[in-house]
């Protein structure tokens, strides 16, 4: 017999908060770096260079911000 655990009150619209912070988040970030690198790209003329750098940073920080979200909305949790 399986006996699953019992998970106190859980409300929908926290873990709809927490999908959504973690969507715009990523894909926020990710934009933002293309766009940024795209630019400079442009302006330097260094055609993928930047885009690719724009897009690793963006990647990257839109990993930790979504790592820092998780904590928070998780750390409430008992």
């Amino acid at each position: 017999m399986i006996v699953l655990a019992q998970t106190p009150n859980r409300h929908p619209f926290k873990a709809m908060a927490l999908y959504s912070a973690i969507l715009s988040q990523l894909v926020g970030s990710i934009l933002i770096g293309i766009f940024f690198g795209r630019w400079l790209d442009q302006a330097w003329s260094t055609t993928p260079l930047f885009l690719i750098i724009g897009l690793l940073v963006g990647l990257t920080s839109g990993i930790l911000a979504m790592l820092a979200s998780v904590r928070h909305f998780t750390s409430g949790d008992k």
